[in-house]
């Protein structure tokens, strides 16, 4: 099980992660309360372990400016949050050439109450239409690993909301060959192994629920976290 920590600002947190066993940590360039800057991740990727996927979070369409960031931070994988952008995806991986992957996140909608759904996109519409999204990214053929998380009204991450698990489970259970399909949104330590239970996901991703706050962790709930999705 391949298990990301999200939403680090800074090496404590993001060294115990890698200490704990995460195969990855990762730093969101994004707006919002964990946004971190290139220096500041730069600082922390050169003394984390070579073993663990450092991963930048990005909702830009600019391809660019997404490289250098991801090429000045250290980073070993950028993980594109702002929709699917199949020609952005393409630029990158052309300007890596395989030495940073490119990891696609998609959205299933949440209303802003928590409700898992809504009357206007309805599960099994949601489901449908990730479905065809993850096989567009499949063709492409850029990226082996997209992530479906939680979108609650603007808010595309590190909203501690879940989307529909029952609903989503044809979903991962159909997955293209060669695609891992990632688990976020809502995880915790309580939650995580329900999540795999009912999903059989390629990994989970959590941010907000191993935090103390926002962009600070809780090393027991992180210890928690990790040691519940091994198990």
């Amino acid at each position: 099980m391949w298990v990301k920590i999200c939403g680090n600002t800074n090496l404590e947190d993001a060294a115990l992660a890698a200490e704990l066993g995460a195969d990855a940590v990762g730093f969101v360039f994004a707006p919002g309360k964990r946004q971190v800057t290139v220096a500041q991740v730069a600082a922390i990727t050169a003394r984390l372990p070579g073993r663990v996927e450092k991963v930048g979070v990005f909702d830009s369409h600019d391809a660019e400016e997404i490289a250098d960031v991801a090429l000045g931070a250290g980073l070993t994988a950028v993980q594109l949050h702002g929709g699917l952008d199949e020609g952005l995806a393409e630029r990158l991986a052309q300007r890596f050439g395989g030495g940073v992957r490119v990891i696609q996140t998609l959205h299933w909608t949440v209303d802003e109450k928590g409700l898992r759904g809504t009357a206007e996109d309805g599960a099994d519409s949601r489901a449908e239409q990730l479905a065809e999204q993850i096989r567009r990214v499949s063709a492409l053929g850029v990226a082996d690993r997209v992530l479906i998380d939680s979108k609650v009204g603007a808010a595309g991450g590190g909203t501690g909301v879940a989307f529909d698990w029952a609903a989503a489970k044809v979903l991962f259970a159909d997955a293209p060959r060669g695609i891992q399909l990632i688990v976020a949104g809502g995880l915790t330590p309580e939650s995580v192994g329900r999540a795999i239970e009912q999903l059989v996901p390629g990994g989970v991703d959590v941010s907000s629920g191993v935090e103390a706050s926002p962009g600070r962790k809780d090393p027991q709930r992180l210890a928690r976290f990790i040691a519940n999705a091994r198990g």
